[in-house]
């Protein structure tokens, strides 16, 4: 595309007003695309927003489906609530309603111990114990490792401001056994990372925080100053209580999202790929090309992709930014939804789900009992599962065929969980390249990228590479763009 040459009709500006672009329709584009909307309607600054998304689909990781009597999330099937993005998403949607807690009754977590499933101590919240009793009683430490982690207190608080690896901090709070056995594989289920690799501060800054404040984490457990905790005896793992999804599915929240986008004339183009961005010559408007040779005007876009082909796009705009978005790595991982019949399973399955540490050699990364999470996941009788499979500490094993993934979830299955007979049904759901990895240095990192973000006047970035890989960050994400531009426009208004 020359900036050169002449500018085709769509680029002269029409009585709808300003024209935003928002690329990329999955659960942050759409989110940035309705609050766009929301704004619209709250502010006089009239506008027309274009929603380009190059798949078939609008939603993006997020796919709820209904398959032979089970309600199968393919992505995400739940969201936290002290982040408040999600929650108040759903009720400006008028969802509310439909928002469920998790299943107080198997509010219990399970890790994997000498190829046994074994209990989470109880309070357990991710990287510490709420009280140093859950863990003396665990059979998951020796001895030695009781010892150590029961000295936490007496540990001085790191001497240095810069960002530590999430493996650093634990070995040195609690000794090299509890990273091992329990807060590796915890974590290591919610952002399939290395631990070594992993950002403290841009994953789990609470934790540092409870360090420089009380010197020690149990300390401050014990003092009640380290936020919600569990109130139902017994609960263990990550902070479930706090968790929610929707009655029909995380696919119910984007259902609304394009409604409503609808009922407000934004225009979604579905199958569109947008190819290239560059500035119209002599202006401050975007140009965007499409890959049909179509060409389009706009006043400000908004770039909700994973950083890799969004710095394609970045690239004639500002090649610095491209280059510094390019460094945020991404792992690919598969989740293996299948459906059991609980009589031909040997655990009770009394629990949310069991993660697996890398050191019991184990082929999966985590299994989730879904239906035990929620109700009307599973038939009478039946059980859903979902077994993770990748990331950044198995790459090979998410690189095998579809039919050799679902072979290993099999035998893995059999082992850690007794399950025997033929399921109702197993099917592996593909994400490459997907979750971004929070390096240590991130918050630097991105700190860089927005510093040159904002030198593109009417341009913003919106994901979950930045500040949070989870539903409400990604919403969030997307909404904190919406707002920069039209506080652009008010400021060019006034």
């Amino acid at each position: 595309m020359n900036a050169q040459q002449p500018a085709p009709m769509s680029l002269t500006r029409t009585d709808s007003g300003r024209r935003i672009a928002v690329i990329g329709g999955g659960l942050c584009g759409l989110s940035a695309g309705h609050r766009l909307a929301e704004l619209h309607q709250e502010a006089d600054i009239p506008c027309q927003i274009v929603l380009f998304e190059a798949g078939t689909r609008l939603g993006g990781l997020v796919e709820t489906r209904q398959i032979q009597g089970y309600l199968v999330e393919m992505g995400a099937d739940s969201f936290i609530t002290n982040k408040p993005a999600a929650v108040n998403l759903c009720y400006r949607l008028g969802l509310e309603s439909d928002l469920i807690p998790t299943d107080a009754a198997f509010r219990k977590s399970l890790v994997l111990h000498h190829g046994r499933p074994c209990p989470v101590p109880e309070g357990f919240q991710l990287l510490t114990p709420a009280t140093i009793k859950s863990v003396l009683v665990s059979p998951l430490f020796s001895l030695n490792g009781k010892i150590r982690m029961a000295l936490e207190p007496l540990i001085p608080r790191g001497k240095s401001r810069s960002d530590e690896s999430l493996a650093s901090f634990v070995r040195r709070r609690f000794g090299q056994e509890a990273l091992e056995r329990l807060v590796q594989p915890m974590v290591g289920g919610i952002y399939t990372s290395d631990p070594e690799r992993l950002s403290l501060k841009a994953t789990m800054p609470r934790f540092l925080e409870m360090e420089r404040e009380h010197g020690s984490l149990l300390r401050a457990m014990a003092s009640g100053s380290a936020g919600t905790e569990e109130k139902t005896s017994g609960a263990s793992g990550a902070r479930y209580g706090l968790f929610t999804t929707l009655r029909n599915g995380i696919s119910q929240l984007i259902e609304s999202l394009v409604n409503r986008l609808r009922e407000e004339n934004i225009d979604l183009r579905l199958n569109t790929r947008v190819v290239r961005i560059e500035r119209e010559a002599g202006t401050q408007r975007f140009l965007v090309e499409l890959a049909d040779g179509n060409c389009e005007g706009f006043d400000a876009v908004i770039l909700a992709l994973p950083t890799g082909p969004a710095a394609q796009l970045i690239d004639p705009l500002n090649a610095t930014l491209a280059s510094l978005m390019r460094k945020i790595e991404y792992a690919s991982s598969a989740i293996v939804v299948s459906g059991h019949q609980l009589k031909n399973i040997r655990d009770p399955l009394k629990a949310f789900g069991l993660v697996v540490p890398a050191v019991e050699k184990r082929r999966v990364l985590a299994v989730s009992f879904s239906s035990r999470k929620f109700p009307g996941r599973a038939p009478e009788g039946r059980v859903l599962l979902r077994t993770f499979v990748g990331g950044a500490m198995q790459p090979e094993e998410f690189e095998r065929s579809d039919s050799e993934i679902e072979s290993t979830v099999s035998q893995e299955l059999q082992e850690l969980l007794g399950v025997s007979e033929t399921p109702d049904f197993m099917m592996v759901s593909r994400y490459p390249r997907s979750m971004p990895q929070y390096h240590v240095g991130h918050c630097e990192l991105v700190s860089e990228i927005e510093h040159q973000s904002e030198k593109l006047l009417g341009f913003s970035l919106a994901g979950n590479a930045y500040h949070g890989v989870g539903i409400p960050d990604t919403i969030a994400s997307g909404e904190r763009s919406a707002e920069r531009i039209f506080a652009q426009f008010a400021e060019k208004s006034r």
